[in-house]
């Protein structure tokens, strides 16, 4: 029987919202049930991709202190996340990593880098006007992943 590291996990980013606790529920969820780890995602993202933003000087030092204060807010998350429910063991044995970069490219990447069997991930929900003008993260990843997407919304909202 392979052992539970060598075991494609369920990758779920996270951008430490109420949708993002939600996906992180569900996917524990299924981890329980398919006997698979999970892999903590959270993208940094790096303002020096954007056009405009790379010759501004000290962009690089700022991204540096952006990734320290995201690593120390992803620790406290999962922390917080496995202290809340405390009963889904799947929680207390997450990998979790902490990238910088686009979103959905870095999310792709990583699904690919890791091996995942699928990926779970939040949606905020935008409609309308607002989800045409800034697009959806989730929807970018369904269309472009090569492996099965499940898009969990807030488990709060009716």
């Amino acid at each position: 029987m392979a052992s539970k590291q060598t075991k494609q996990p369920i990758l779920v980013p996270v951008d430490f919202s109420p949708s993002s606790e939600s996906a992180l529920l569900q996917a524990a969820e299924l981890a329980e049930a398919l006997q698979a780890p999970i892999t903590v995602l959270h993208v940094v993202h790096d303002l020096t991709r954007t056009p405009g933003y790379d010759t501004m000087k000290g962009m690089k030092k700022q991204l540096r202190r952006m990734e320290d204060v995201a690593s120390d807010i992803a620790q406290e998350y999962m922390q917080s996340i496995q202290k809340k429910y405390p009963d889904l063991g799947a929680l207390h044995s997450t990998e979790t990593m902490l990238i910088v970069g686009i979103p959905v490219t870095r999310i792709l990447e990583v699904a690919d880098k890791v091996n995942a069997r699928m990926i779970v991930m939040g949606s905020q929900g935008r409609t309308g006007l607002s989800h045409v003008l800034l697009g959806s993260k989730a929807e970018q990843v369904v269309r472009l992943a090569k492996i099965p997407v499940m898009i969990v919304k807030d488990r709060r909202k009716k």
